[in-house]
């Protein structure tokens, strides 16, 4: 068991990668770089007919994503035998070259259906990397109607694969879940999606250099934020096609060797009081409770997960994070494999040879076992694309003052974007999801009854389709037994964990109201007999500080966490693991 601050540093190091960052960053078409930025005519690129209320395109996602066609994507990038970032460039058949050409060349022929809106570039730049110097991300441009935001939705996944040797270019590595699955959606939903328009620009973007260290992400990411692209969400995909569960799995992980799951997905995401990552993903949960999930034929569990990534693993929304761009990641509820391919017993698929389609039972020639759920990809595409148009098309997120009466009320006053008259009040105490949504309009304020408890809330706006906005930053207000509320008479407090109960990860919080100096601060965690399990340190700063957690996957029972400021005990409160 560890306890991680939310600061998280990763240093990814493999061999044969040079450490230097990228280099050289540039976008092969000017055209979708500039469109990026905001700096073209939104009517060059209007549809001869205009697709854009938000019934059309949830229903029309809904309907139109394939899984016959993800089935095909998914087949043709296993016929590129290894597509590591440090693979053949050069083959018209095998390697990363001809598999990224091929990307490029379904974005080529979406676009070509949908009147050459769409388009195709993609983004190079010099690393040493697999003895490679240079690489390319493949991304494809779909412009909004309206650049008055200027702020672009990206959908991604990975297209590299890899073997157990990070750089090994000879052994077969298909990478079918890892991630041809998530290339897949990103290429499906280019198709279905740009029959539609979007007042945001939407970017379908496939990286290389997941496997070696994020690297592709990384300069995307640094390309936006060095070029003054603004990005309002980053859906990344990767291991999203599979429904069962190998002997090892990385933690939060399935429940045990061939499980089956096809109607549950998890969405990570860093931080979590007033995490803009977590609200993404809240608002992604919440767009298909109220537009899918009525009208799928087979509804989705969508689960929230605590931690940013699974234990001791990552994924390309971290380096959109790390520069403070709204991301999260989707990811399978069941996966094969934890990619600890040093030890001797690892016998599962992912990050080796044997992450593949299927296999051939009866020995006739023809796959007719499939270790990917074609279906389950689909509604995880449906998913995405829900949430992903649904950004598209919101209006801007308010901003808004949490007070009180003296009664058991929040009282929420709209203080920027007034011009809705409609919102939205996304109001949690003890988990990483709303308990409550509340709506109201007609007025810039509104008051929610509450019993005592400490609320979270945040706001969005609601246009008059009711479309809502990403959520706004989020605030805190403690109603105590005698109906005071908003700010708690105590300079340090120590917060309930959330969520709580929790699996296998939960986040503690301090809330420091004024000022103090202090010499050593730490969160004691100790089991009922007393025991003394883990101790952190914690920076007391003002507002909410937290740590996170990790008891472990399958590890229950009741805890006791205590905050200690220079030897004193401040507060206790009690925290329960359960499966």
């Amino acid at each position: 068991m560890r306890l991680f601050t939310l600061l998280l540093v990763s240093v990814l190091c493999f061999a044969g990668i040079n450490g230097n960052a990228q280099s050289n960053t540039t976008s092969t078409d000017t055209i979708a770089a500039q469109i990026m930025k905001g700096n073209y005519n939104p009517a060059t690129y209007f549809a001869s007919t205009i697709i854009n209320n938000h019934d059309s395109i949830s229903k029309g996602v809904n309907a139109r994503v394939s899984p016959d066609s993800l089935h095909a994507y998914i087949n043709v990038l296993g016929t590129f035998t290894n597509r590591n970032s440090g693979s053949d460039t050069l083959s018209a058949t095998k390697g990363i070259g001809a598999a990224r050409r091929w990307v490029y060349s379904r974005f080529q022929q979406i676009s070509a259906d949908n009147e050459n809106r769409l388009i195709p570039s993609y983004l190079q730049f010099d690393l040493a990397m697999c003895s490679i110097t240079q690489h390319r991300d493949i991304f494809a441009v779909l412009p909004g109607t309206d650049t008055s935001d200027k702020s672009i939705v990206i959908i991604e996944g990975h297209i590299d694969s890899r073997d157990s040797d990070v750089c090994d270019t000879a052994l077969t590595a298909k990478g079918i879940e890892d991630n041809a699955s998530g290339t897949a959606l990103v290429i499906e939903l280019a198709r279905v999606m740009s029959k539609y328009s979007y007042k945001r620009t939407i970017v379908f973007l496939v990286t290389i250099g997941e496997e070696q260290g994020l690297y592709g992400a990384q300069a995307f990411a640094h390309y936006a934020n060095a070029t003054g692209i603004k990005i309002n969400g980053v859906l990344n995909n990767d291991v999203i096609g599979g429904i069962i569960c190998g002997h090892t799995s990385s933690p939060p992980s399935c429940p045990g060797y061939e499980d089956i799951d096809s109607t549950h997905v998890r969405l990570f995401s860093y931080g979590g009081f007033n995490s803009f990552h977590k609200g993404l993903s809240r608002y992604i949960k919440l767009a298909y409770k109220e537009r899918i999930q009525p009208i799928a034929a087979v509804p989705m569990t969508i689960n929230i997960m605590t931690p940013e990534d699974r234990t001791g693993r990552g994924g390309d929304h971290i380096p959109f994070r790390q520069l403070s761009y709204p991301a999260m990641r989707f990811t399978s509820e069941n996966e094969d494999g934890d990619a600890d391919v040093t030890s001797a017993t690892y016998t599962d698929r992912q990050h080796t040879s044997r992450d593949s389609i299927g296999v051939d039972i009866n020995a006739d020639g023809i796959i007719d076992s499939f270790f990917v759920d074609f279906d389950y990809l689909a509604r995880n595409a449906v998913i995405n694309g829900n949430a992903a148009g649904m950004m598209g098309i919101a209006p801007k997120t308010p901003d808004f003052n949490l007070t009180s009466n003296g009664l058991n009320n929040l009282i929420i006053d709209i203080t920027a974007h007034p011009e809705y008259l409609n919102y939205k009040v996304g109001v949690r105490t003890t988990t990483n999801d709303w308990d409550s949504v509340y709506s109201f309009s007609g007025s810039l304020a509104d008051t929610i009854i509450v019993p005592s408890a400490s609320y979270i809330v945040s706001v969005a706006s609601v246009d008059s389709n009711g479309v809502e906005s990403l959520f706004s930053e989020e605030k805190m207000a403690t109603v105590n037994e005698v109906h005071n509320v908003a700010v708690t008479e105590k300079t340090v407090e120590l917060l309930q964990n959330k969520p709580n109960p929790a699996d296998e990860a939960t986040m503690i919080s301090v809330l420091v109201n004024d000022k103090i100096n202090y010499k050593e601060a730490y969160i004691s965690i100790r089991d009922l007999n007393g025991k003394e399990v883990e101790r952190t340190n914690i920076t007391l700063n003002n507002g909410v500080n937290e740590v996170m957690y990790r008891h472990g996957y399958n590890m229950t029972g009741t805890f006791i966490y205590t905050l200690v400021i220079d030897g004193k005990i401040i507060e206790s409160k009690r925290m329960v693991f359960t499966n």
